[in-house]
This record gives structure tokens, C-alpha cells and sequence, in this order.
């Protein structure tokens, strides 16, 4: 009996100090040793990191779900994020081509060459979003009449949609600055800048929505500056640890100076890249004015609190998977081919036992959860309707972006591509079109394809990564 309580003892201390060294954040060697420990090293602060990305858009379905007339402001944060969502990709596609690149400098120990890598992505970025975010501040009303929006929530969310477009570029380089971390293998300090992004939010949110003090109630206006508020301080910390020379990418100024060479291949990883997330942004965008259209305003504010609850459960597995990202390029850097497809399996085995524990806490608890979020009894139901039936594909969504994430990480950023392609455009968009119009079930249809194309994706790319043509992608 003593010896199963030492042995019990000594495992539950090894949890903890592998807990303990996956938060603090250290420079580590992921091409050498157990292959278990790096999988479980990365993703568990990747997975945080994500989980705190979620929280964003959660902290403020909160607060405006609870506004008066709250089905306008959840219409309006959901559609706005919908649109951000081709700004995400942007990000998303940058920052990949960033991880993949960085990752093989330091799976071919050259720290020097992935800070340099990591400063071009920066460059081009900034340089593409600006333009973007002006015209976003311009075309704001616009933009969200165009997407479904009645004339009474894009008069009320006008102002919230133009501060939340036009401070993008702290999107941008929130997501960007943390792919390069990853690509180095410190997944901590992209965590922890998003704890920090968000506990300013969460302290920003009620004081500017309610108002505090002498300081006024904006309303929903507030959830946006709030928002935008705290990502900047996120990124002000990724900066500091950038430029501090403490962590293995060390930034001199001279990085700053463009180098065409190095953006010319930056720009082929992420193309494809972006390309490849604004296809599938696009097919959410369609779903969600198909929702609008044929729900109406509580339909689509039901829809809008499923799927915020959705990406809330789901993205933490994005970050499990960002793990595989990491770990297929420094082991491609290495050439070490073998563990570079050992790290994925071991991942896909992790994200499917987390997602099947998710599933069974969406069916258990969903209705309290929802009910958390909006007291509006019909958005409350068409929301649990939606969550039921979308959460069915959690275990294929978990492994399909276990594959993506693994083509991304070795830099073949095209496959993935024609994957969405077919998937998200080719299939869910009719598919969810012929439910909803054809077959007349309205936001039904469009609940029950998501599912089913995310199935159809997930099995594609399986069929895909056992080929094993990401092996020999040079970046």
C-alpha cells in the first residue's frame, strides 16, 4: 500500500512540475526526447493561450447580452466578428507562415535567422492591414447592412463595428507576434499575453458599457474600446519581450529594414495561408446572413450565442493543435521525419479524448450556459438548438485541424487550401443553402451542415497526411 501511495506521490509531482515548466516558459529542445512531454509542454499553454483568445468575444457577449434591447447587440458583436473573421485570416495566414518558418530556423539552430524571419511577417502585416482597417472605419454601416443586418442594429452597431475595424492591426499583431513565439517553442509568453489582454477587458468591460464614476456608459460602444484596449496592452507585453533580448529571438533594429528575398517567402507560405482561412471565413460569413435572413434578428442572435459558446469549447483544441504546428517544423528543421509524425498522432490522440470530455459538457450543460449569456427566451432556444446539433462534429472538428495545423507547420499551406476549398465552398455553402431554402428547415439546415462538412474535411485530410507530401516541403 505504501508503495502504490509513493508511486502515486511521484506521479502526481511529475503532473506538476511538467505543469509548472509548460507555464513558466523556457527555451527548450523539442527535436530530442519524449515526444509525449513536448506534445504535453506546448499545448498546454497553447491551449490556455486559445482559451483566452475565446474569452474576448465571450467577455462581451456578456455584458451586451444584458443591454436593453440585447438582441441588437448580440446581432451586432456577432456580425462584426464574422466580418473581423477575413481579418483573422490575414493574421491567421501571416502568423503560419511565421510559426513554419521560425520553427525550421530553430530546428536548424539558427535563432539569428528565425528573429529576422519573424520581423519581415511583422513588416508585411502591419503594412496590408492599414489600408484594410480604413476602409473597415469608412464602410462600417455598410458593412453590416451587407451582412443581414435590419436598419435599427446597423444604425446601434455602427460605431462598435468601426472602432473594432479600425483597431485591427493590434488584431493583426496579436495573433502574428504569438506565432512567432510558437515557431521558437515558447508557447508561454503568447499565453500570458493574452491573460494580461484580458483581464484589462474584463476590467474595461463593465466600467465603459455601465459606465463608472465620472466615467459615462457608452453601451455597446464600450465593449469595443474595451476590447481594443486590452489587446493593445497584450501587445505591448509581446513587444517588451521581443526587443528584452531575455528569450532565444533576440530583435536588433537593423531586423527592421525590408528584405525582399525573405518576404518573397514568407508571402509564398502565407498566401496560400490566407487564402486558405478566408475561405473558410467567407463560408461562415454566408452562413451566418443565411441565419439573418431566414431567422431574423433572434434567429441570428441565437446562432450568433451557439457559436461564441462553440469556438469557446473548440478553440483551446485549436491551440492543442497549433502544438503539432510547432513540432512538425522544428522536427522537419532537424530531419527527423519520423518524430515529425509521431508528434502528430500523439497530439490527435490528446485533442480527441479532450474533445469527447467537451461534447458530453455541451450536451449536460448547455441550456446554462446560453442562459448565462442572453435572458432572451428566444434567442435562448434557436441558440441551444443550434449548439446541439453543431456540437455532434466535435471529435472530426478536433482532428481535421490537427491535420491542418500539421501541413501549416511544415510550410505546405496550399493543401490545406484546396481542402477548405472543397470542404467549406464546394459542400457546406450548398449544402446549407439547399437545407435552408430549398428544403425549407430555415437556421436548421444551416446548423446540420456545418457538422457534416466539418466531417467530410476532417476525413479528406486524413487521406492527405497519411500521403505524406508535407514531409518534402522546403521552406
Amino acid at each position: 500500500m505504501s508503495n502504490q501511495q509513493t508511486a502515486s506521490t511521484g506521479k502526481l509531482s511529475q503532473i506538476l512540475n511538467l505543469l509548472k515548466q509548460a507555464l513558466k516558459g523556457e527555451d527548450l529542445d523539442f527535436t530530442q526526447g519524449s515526444i509525449r512531454r513536448a506534445v504535453l509542454l506546448l499545448a498546454i499553454p497553447m491551449m490556455l493561450e486559445m482559451a483566452m483568445e475565446s474569452v474576448f468575444a465571450l467577455v462581451d457577449l456578456y455584458f451586451v447580452g444584458h443591454l436593453h434591447n440585447s438582441s441588437h447587440a448580440i446581432q451586432t458583436v456577432g456580425l462584426t466578428e464574422s466580418v473581423l473573421t477575413i481579418i483573422y485570416s490575414l493574421a491567421i495566414g501571416m502568423s503560419m507562415a511565421a510559426t513554419a518558418v521560425v520553427a525550421r530556423r530553430i530546428g536548424e539552430k539558427n535563432p539569428e535567422a528565425a528573429a529576422k524571419a519573424g520581423v519581415q511577417a511583422i513588416i508585411v502585416a502591419v503594412a496590408v492591414n492599414i489600408v484594410i482597417s480604413i476602409l473597415g472605419v469608412i464602410y462600417a454601416s455598410d458593412i453590416l447592412l451587407l451582412m443581414g443586418a435590419s436598419a435599427e442594429t446597423a444604425a446601434q452597431g455602427t460605431p462598435f463595428a468601426r472602432i473594432m475595424m479600425g483597431g485591427s492591426v493590434i488584431i493583426v499583431l496579436l495573433f502574428l507576434i504569438n506565432g512567432i513565439f510558437r515557431g521558437a517553442g515558447n508557447a508561454a509568453i503568447a499565453m500570458k499575453s493574452l491573460w494580461i489582454a484580458n483581464i484589462a477587458n474584463i476590467i474595461l468591460c463593465p466600467v465603459l458599457i455601465n459606465g463608472f464614476g465620472p466615467i459615462p456608459a457608452f453601451g455597446l460602444t464600450g465593449a469595443a474600446i474595451a476590447t481594443t484596449i486590452g489587446r493593445g496592452i497584450g501587445v505591448c507585453y509581446q513587444v517588451y519581450h521581443l526587443i528584452s533580448g531575455k528569450s532565444l529571438l533576440k530583435l536588433h533594429l537593423s531586423y527592421f529594414k525590408p528584405h525582399f528575398e525573405q518576404i518573397k517567402a514568407l508571402l509564398k507560405i502565407a498566401t496560400p495561408g490566407i487564402f486558405q482561412f478566408i475561405i473558410a471565413s467567407c463560408s461562415w460569413i454566408f452562413l451566418a446572413q443565411l441565419v439573418a435572413t431566414t431567422g431574423g434578428d433572434h434567429g441570428s442572435a441565437g446562432y450568433q450565442t451557439a457559436l461564441r459558446l462553440m469556438m469557446f469549447f473548440m478553440l483551446p483544441a485549436w491551440g492543442m493543435s497549433n502544438a503539432a504546428a510547432t513540432l512538425v517544423g522544428q522536427n522537419l528543421g532537424a530531419k527527423s521525419l519520423d518524430r515529425a509524425e509521431q508528434s502528430v498522432m500523439k497530439t490527435a490522440k490528446y485533442i480527441v479524448i479532450y474533445m469527447i470530455t467537451v461534447m458530453a459538457f455541451t450536451f449536460i450543460g448547455g441550456y446554462y450556459f446560453i442562459s448565462f449569456f442572453t435572458n432572451d427566451k428566444l434567442v435562448q432556444e434557436v441558440a441551444l438548438h443550434a449548439l446541439q446539433i453543431m456540437s455532434l462534429g466535435y471529435i472530426f472538428y478536433g482532428i481535421g485541424m490537427v491535420l491542418i495545423s500539421t501541413f501549416n507547420g511544415a510550410g505546405d499551406t496550399w493543401t490545406p487550401t484546396w481542402v477548405n476549398f472543397f470542404g467549406f465552398w464546394l459542400f457546406q455553402i450548398p449544402l446549407a443553402f439547399l437545407l435552408a431554402k430549398h428544403f425549407e428547415m430555415g437556421p436548421t439546415g444551416v446548423f446540420i451542415a456545418i457538422p457534416v462538412a466539418e466531417t467530410g474535411i476532417a476525413i479528406a485530410g486524413y487521406i492527405l497526411f497519411k500521403k505524406g507530401r508535407w514531409k518534402t516541403i522546403k521552406v
